[in-house]
């Protein structure tokens, strides 16, 4: 799974061909949540309330960078949090 950024320790991947809908992963230690592209709501994992928040700000952000990965499946690194 590339790697897309990395922030706070918090790392963001995302697997091209994975199942619908379109989303990405944020792992963060040994947890890990899946974050709706359109929606960026967690639908799936155990990520701390704190790393959920960062993940949506980041998110937010790239979103339609992100939904382009996913359409294109052409990978880009993107930027972390500051």
């Amino acid at each position: 799974m590339p790697e897309i950024a990395r922030f706070y320790g918090i790392v963001i991947k995302m697997f091209f061909n994975d199942h619908l809908p379109p989303h990405f992963h944020a792992i963060y230690g040994e947890r890990v949540g899946m974050f709706e592209i359109s929606t960026l709501e967690m639908i799936e994992g155990d990520l701390p309330n704190r790393a959920i928040k960062l993940v949506k700000e980041w998110a937010e952000k790239y979103q339609t960078e992100l939904m382009a990965m996913w359409n294109n499946q052409e990978f880009r690194r993107l930027e972390g949090l500051e």
